[in-house]
Parts: structure tokens; sequence; C-alpha cells
């Protein structure tokens, strides 16, 4: 007779991303436990809810978490391949996190009876918002608690209201998003012209100024380019969107030119290259040049890196709110690639689309 399977919940947070954490895990209607670290990450404190989960439970056991980057390194092994190139990325770079990792990884590779599963941060899931108010509360305590059952709701109302959002932050956490709404909420596909007709594409992640001229990066050109006449084959009236930014998304541009989709240039404002090095505003006017079509969001160019950087995130929250899809790039180990990927995968859930998001890992030469 096969034992039953046990659930548990997990979660992490952390003040300031880095600063104080709590991490924490549950099981619905049982038992639980917190922790607390005085200077970590988000991601670290995700890894350590999971891994003090796999710990409490030897039996079968299907852990739940709202963090992306813990359930595709164990759904996609990404493990697999930070073992094999003896804990570096594809990029050669050292994995993040090792020392956590290696405590987390037997479990993945080792237990045939552990799964992981994804699930929504803050859409109603009371598991998944009872762990985040435990994890909150021990990166606001500075130290961990248990219980054998359930937890007081007046313990957790302690925390304050408006406290978890506010302090919430980093990749695959859901309360940073829902602080900052993303631009143009109000369902621009249907009243804002400038959206291009179509199935909406965008290439996401990695950002570099050498990735485009690396070895790494022509690969990426050619299998973001097979990706992309995939895309083509289930939709026909593909086109590519596309911020321009050295990285993933100049990439994105320059395979959906291999592969005869048209693609779109985003730019924030007029005249975005002001100042730049004549190499590359050169660069950056070509890639334009070669865009079925550019759309300038605002009229006017900020007149200090300030304003420019607001008006960046103004035009990255036009592309979540737009976009039916995204092919998101990164090493496993950047975690504002991290971070980028999340928030395209809760911009996407909330408008139905829960699934188009793609992880293409940056390949390995």
């Amino acid at each position: 007779m096969h034992d039953e399977q046990q659930v548990a919940y997990t979660d992490g947070a952390c003040r300031g991303n880095p600063g104080p954490g709590g991490w924490a895990w549950a099981v619905p209607g049982g038992e639980w436990a917190s922790g607390a670290e005085s200077a970590t990450t988000n991601q670290r404190m995700e890894i350590t809810a999971t891994l003090r989960a796999a710990e409490r439970f030897s039996g079968p056991l299907r852990i739940v978490s709202d963090s992306t980057y813990v359930v595709h390194c164990w759904r996609d092994r990404w493990w697999d391949g930070w073992i094999r190139r003896d804990w570096r990325t594809s990029a050669k770079q050292p994995v993040a996190n090792r020392d956590l990792w290696e405590q987390l990884v037997p479990h993945f590779r080792d237990r045939r009876d552990l799964s992981l599963e994804w699930v929504k941060g803050h859409s109603g899931d009371e598991m998944n918002d009872l762990v985040d108010q435990l994890a909150v509360r021990a990166a606001i305590l500075g130290q961990g608690e248990s219980g054998e059952s359930p937890p007081d709701p007046a313990l957790l109302a302690e925390n304050g209201p408006g406290r978890i959002d506010a302090r919430v932050s980093g990749p695959g956490r859901s309360g940073s998003v829902r602080s900052v709404p993303d631009a143009g909420a109000v369902d621009p596909t249907q009243r804002d012209p400038r959206v291009p007709p179509g199935w909406r594409l965008a290439v996401v992640g990695l950002r570099s100024e050498a990735l485009a001229d690396s070895p790494s990066g022509a690969l990426l050109v050619d299998r973001l380019a097979e990706v992309i006449d995939a895309q083509r084959q289930l939709h026909p009236d593909v086109v590519v969107m596309s911020g321009l930014r050295p990285g993933a998304e100049e990439i994105g541009a320059r395979a959906a030119v291999r592969a005869g989709v048209p693609f779109v240039a985003v730019l924030p404002y007029p005249d975005p290259t002001a100042g730049w090095p004549e190499v590359d505003a050169s660069r950056f006017a070509s890639l334009v040049a070669a865009a079925e079509r550019t759309v300038v969001l605002e009229r006017k160019r900020p007149v200090d890196p300030a304003g420019r950087q607001s008006s960046l995130a103004r035009r990255d929250g036009w592309m979540r709110a737009v976009v039916d899809s995204v092919i998101a790039v990164s090493d496993g180990v950047d975690e504002a690639a991290e971070d980028v990927r999340a928030r395209y995968e809760q911009a996407l859930a909330r408008r139905g689309l829960d699934g188009e998001v793609w992880h293409l890992e940056l390949p390995e030469v």
C-alpha cells in the first residue's frame, strides 16, 4: 500500500532584496514552520522554504510554490546542466545560491515521489496567502516559529494592513508587481491604436551589451528563429514585439528577421539614442530600420536620467499589458532576468494567458 502524498505550500519573503528575509512552509489544515535570516535575498528564502519542506517530509510529497525560479529548476532540470558543468551556468558563470541548491538538488534528483507545482501568488489561494504571511512575519520579527495546527489569524494580523505587499519583493513574487500596476491596465489591446494587430510575441530576459556579438548570442539567434518559426505555425499572424535593449530583446528582433517574421520596435520616447556612442546609436538605428513598424509611446524625451528610467518602466508595463506570448531567455542565475519573466507571467495570467511564457536557456558553447 502506497503512502498518501503529503502537500506542503512554501514561500519566501525579503524586506529590500537583499535585506532581512523569512521563509515558511505549511500543510493544509496542519503543521507549519517558518524561519528568518538577517541579510538575504528573496530567491534564497524561496529555495530555503522548499528545502525545509523537503527535509521535513520523507515520503511522497507535492510542494506548491509561487516561485518560478524554484519550480522551473525542478521542472526543466536546470540542476542537471549545473552538475554536468561543475556548478556553472550555460554562460560559464558560477550558479547563484549554490550552497542552497547543493542541499536541495539531491531531493530533486533522487526522490521519485517528489513533485513541485506552481501557483500564482496573491490569487486567492488560501494556503499561498498563509505561507506568504508567515514568511513576511518571520522577516519582520527576525525569527522563526512553528505549530502543529494552523496559526491563529490574529497572530498574522499583527503584520499590519498592507505590510505584506509593501515589504515583499524579488523574482517570482507577485507582491512587488501588485504595488506598481502595469501601464495601460485598462485593456490597451482593445483601446490603444498603437497596439499592432496579430499574435504579439515578446522576447525578454537577459540584458547584456556583449551577448549579441558572442558565440552564445549567435547560437541564441538561431534557436530563437526556430522557436519563432514554430510560433508562426501556431499563429500565422505572429508579430515579435521588441524594446531592442541589448541582450535578449535585441537578439529577439534579429531572430525575427532571420525567421522572416515581422517585428515591431517599441520605443519609450523619441530619440532614445541621444548621447550614445556613434557605433551604438548606428547599431540601434539599423535595427529600428528593419522593423515593420515603430511604436513611440511618449511624445517627449525626458530631460534627466530619472525621467528616462521612469519612461522605460512605463514602456515595459505597456509591453506586459499587450503581448500574448513571451519567450524568456535566462542563464539560470541572473536574478533580473528571472524577475522580468515573473512579471510577464503575472501579467499574462491576469489576462487568462497562463502557460504562454516559454523558457529558453542561454545555449552552451
